[in-house]
């Protein structure tokens, strides 16, 4: 039997999201057709690899041996058909923040003579193509369902604690900070039942029920100039929940930056390679990033937040770090 390596690539997709709506929008192809070409593969093996239900998906233990060898065969695979690597590293964004904007801008002035290939990914996908060797340092959010699914092949170090604040419009000289609860609190990010749902909707979903509130989704819309046109078309009542690094060019438009009052979310970044990339590119790139952390004090609590009890989701790997530096 000849195995197709689409079929194989489409399996670990599902099995790393055990939802056949989320590996369907991260593979690009429709949820019916993903679901008829993993039926597929199991008709080709002559065994079931998932079961399904109306509402679970699940490795069998034919499944879990098979995802293993499955991971193994794509690394060789995407190694294989990738050309030699002569003075360039590749990273990716998460759509316009400045985290990876900032390592990139540094890394190129320091490193004049290597190209620098950039992409915009989020961070589960940046995680998928680091480990098929199709980006050499990922700039995400480590999240405890990454390390379960992929336990080797990968090492990360938190790289910055970046701070969500509160923007939106409103009258003349306001208070520095302000309450979740004051106002309706609109997120830019995917649901759980979109299909698309990421590392940042898990973030936010444990953060609204930290809180105790019905946030408005408004889905991801990848760039900044859609975000800034919809706050300035959004009535004065609305506010939303952002990055920092984005709230500072909502004040360069004229709107306003408040404080979080009840307490201050911290997003952690983090640096992500591959255990064997053991390349003098890949290594300046990190060197590079760690070094632009402490010239800014990224892994430092921000002295301009309100004194507000820092928070992230309990289980984050991060979670340790803060509570250290806080």
């Amino acid at each position: 039997m000849e195995l197709d390596l689409r079929l194989v690539r489409y399996f670990v997709a599902v099995a790393d999201e055990l939802h056949f709506g989320r590996a369907a929008a991260q593979l690009f192809v429709s949820q019916p057709a993903l679901s008829k070409q993993i039926r597929k593969l199991e008709d080709q093996l002559g065994e079931n690899l998932l079961v399904r239900d109306s509402r679970h998906v699940a490795l069998t233990a034919r499944g879990q041996q098979f995802l293993a060898d499955a991971r193994r065969l794509l690394t060789l695979a995407d190694s294989m058909a990738q050309p030699a690597r002569r003075n360039t590293v590749s990273i990716a964004h998460v759509f316009e923040l400045s985290t990876s904007r900032m390592v990139a801008d540094a890394f190129a002035q320091a490193q004049p003579d290597i190209q620098l290939r950039e992409h915009a990914m989020d961070s589960i996908t940046q995680l998928n193509a680091l480990l098929r060797g199709r980006l050499d340092v990922a700039i995400l959010r480590v999240t405890p369902r990454m390390q379960v699914a992929h336990p080797s092949g990968w090492r990360h170090r938190l790289l910055r604690l970046e701070p969500l604040v509160v923007v939106g419009s409103g009258d003349e000289d306001p208070p520095p900070t302000a309450s979740f609860h004051d106002r309706p609190l609109h997120v830019f990010g995917d649901p759980p039942h979109s299909g698309t749902y990421n590392a940042h909707g898990q973030y936010l979903t444990a953060l609204q029920e930290r809180l105790g509130l019905e946030m408005r989704w408004l889905g991801t819309p990848g760039a900044f100039s859609f975000c800034l046109a919809h706050a300035q078309r959004a009535p004065k009542s609305v506010r939303y929940l952002e990055f920092l690094s984005y709230a500072e060019k909502y004040v360069e438009a004229g709107m306003l930056m408040f404080w979080p009052e009840e307490l201050q979310p911290y997003y952690p970044w983090s640096l992500a390679w591959r255990t064997d990339d053991v390349a003098a590119t890949t290594t300046s790139l990190i060197d590079i990033a760690l070094g632009l952390a402490e010239q800014h004090s990224w892994l430092a609590p921000d002295q301009s937040a309100a004194q507000s009890p820092a928070w992230m989701p309990d289980d984050d790997p991060a979670w340790p770090e803060l509570t250290r530096r806080r």
